[in-house]
This record gives structure tokens, C-alpha cells and sequence, in this order.
């Protein structure tokens, strides 16, 4: 496989995942008066704590950087899994579905606790549906679909 194509995989996957992850985040916070700022801020607070809802357009701009490091981080896992398990790019639609579930619970339960945020996590149904959902459309089958177009 050549480290063109992982690359490629990487970023295709990486961008479309937050992107898309982002967006998500951004409609199903819209009904509740969250700005996309206060997202980003929110995203922030992993690093800063809550000094980040006190940094304007400054600590909203570094949370989306941290939010596409993270979906490049969750793209390069994949990637690289794949090109060494190629059933995950055989069956796009599944790993990348299973993926996404993966990803969700790995934030929730190891980055999240692990982190600075100063919000309490919302373990009740309708948001872990929501947060399931977003993942797997918009994090997992984005990342499975950019390995497959690029390492096949």
C-alpha cells in the first residue's frame, strides 16, 4: 500500500468526518440557542476548562482545530487499520457504521472524562441516539468510504 494513498485516506476522511461532525453538531444544538462559537468554545473547554468560554472568537477558532485533530486522529486509526485489514474497506457501509459507534463511545467514556471540559456529559437517551446517529453518518461512514475510494 503506498503511503500516498493512506495519506490521501487520512485527509479525505479526516476533513469530511469533521466537517460533517461539525454541521451535526451545529443543527442538533441549533434548537437550543447553541452557537456554532459556543460549540467551538465547548471543543476548547477540553483544553482550557471553562477559561474557554471566556476567549471570543480565539478559543471557539481553537476548538475546531482541536475537533479536526481529533477526526484526522480517528481517520488515521482507521486507515491504517484498513490497510492491513482490508474486510474494513470491503464492507464500507459496516466498519464504518461500527466505527463511528466506536468513536462515539471511546469520546465518551475515555476523552471526555479524561479531559478539562466544565460541563457535566448527558448520558440520557435521546442525546446518546442523537450522538450515535451523528457518528455513525457523519464520522464513521465519511472515514470508511474515503479509506475505500483511496486505498482499493
Amino acid at each position: 500500500m503506498k503511503t500516498t494513498s493512506i495519506t490521501q485516506a487520512i485527509l479525505w476522511g479526516g476533513l469530511c468526518a469533521g466537517t460533517l461532525d461539525f454541521i451535526g453538531a451545529c443543527v442538533t444544538n441549533a434548537s437550543r440557542g447553541v452557537t456554532p462559537l459556543r460549540i467551538g468554545q465547548s471543543i476548547a473547554s477540553g483544553l482550557l476548562g471553562r477559561a474557554a468560554f471566556d476567549g471570543g472568537y480565539k478559543t471557539a477558532a481553537l476548538g475546531v482545530v482541536l475537533h479536526f485533530v481529533i477526526a484526522l486522529g480517528a481517520a488515521t486509526v482507521f486507515s491504517l487499520a484498513a490497510s492491513k485489514l482490508p474486510w474494513l474497506i470491503q464492507q464500507p457501509w459496516w466498519s464504518g457504521a461500527l466505527y463511528g459507534i466506536a468513536v462515539f463511545w471511546f469520546m465518551q467514556l475515555i476523552v471526555l472524562p479524561l479531559s478539562a471540559i466544565s460541563f457535566k456529559q448527558s448520558f440520557a437517551w435521546r442525546a446518546v441516539i442523537t450522538g450515535l446517529i451523528i457518528h455513525i453518518i457523519c464520522v464513521g461512514l465519511p472515514i470508511a468510504l474515503a479509506a475505500r475510494w483511496r486505498l482499493k
